[in-house]
């Protein structure tokens, strides 16, 4: 079997990374915090977000809702965005790049702030059929940016994180690879903006799936 020249472990965020799913979570969740009685979030406010743990999202994007209202609000967001899941399709360019990575050897795996229960609803589908290799929710160990899920991740492949690479949306997956010591990779077409990046490091931010894809042929 073939080394990878610069990383073994490839980790991917999935909403806005993978999967085309920013505007529904933002409206899903200042949907949430109307039904609640609470202040409609700005499109910022409820992108920024994006990746975190459910309801320590919620709470940050809703500071006026009290915390007796949590548990209504986590279910008013679980509402709207299954009522509108299937409106939402892995970003052009995805498969072609994982296909590529899978038969190089990669591992290939998602960290997410989605729950367990939600990602394996889309990894279940036909086309992700053993694609991934393993993945960590927010709802099963800690929450971006603590850098628990890809240290469990590497542990679990034996990678080093010099050998480790994480791909993300937002500030938060970037400076979860920061505080796990491992290269990161920004993509600017989901949660947060690109210019927010540039004191994490990463090594490349990409403006498509298909950038994404031919860095990754060219450097991971």
């Amino acid at each position: 079997m073939s080394r990878p020249r610069q990383f073994d472990l490839i980790c991917f965020d999935w909403d806005g990374t993978l999967f085309d799913s920013t505007a529904i979570i933002v409206r899903s969740i200042q949907q949430a915090v109307l039904d609640v009685g609470g202040a409609r979030p700005t499109d910022q406010a409820a992108a920024y977000v994006i990746g975190m743990a459910l309801m320590p999202a919620l709470a940050h994007a809703a500071p006026d809702v009290p915390k007796d209202k949590y548990p209504l609000l986590g279910e008013r967001y679980r509402h709207h965005y299954l009522a509108t899941q299937h409106d939402i399709s892995l970003f052009d360019g995805v498969l072609p790049m994982l296909a590529d990575l899978k038969r190089r050897h990669h591992w290939l795996t998602v960290a997410t702030g989605k729950s367990r229960r939600g990602l394996d609803d889309v990894l279940a589908s036909r086309q992700l059929h053993g694609i991934f290799d393993g993945s960590r929710t927010a709802d099963e160990t800690a929450g971006k940016p603590h850098p628990r899920m890809l240290h469990e991740l590497m542990r679990e492949f034996g990678a080093d994180p010099e050998r480790t690479l994480m791909i993300g949306d937002t500030t938060h997956d970037l400076q979860m690879a920061v505080n796990a010591g491992c290269a990161s990779v920004g993509v600017s077409y989901g949660a947060h903006e690109p210019d927010e990046f540039g004191s994490l490091g990463p090594r490349f931010i990409a403006h498509s799936a298909t950038e994404l894809h031919r860095w990754l042929a060219d450097n991971a």
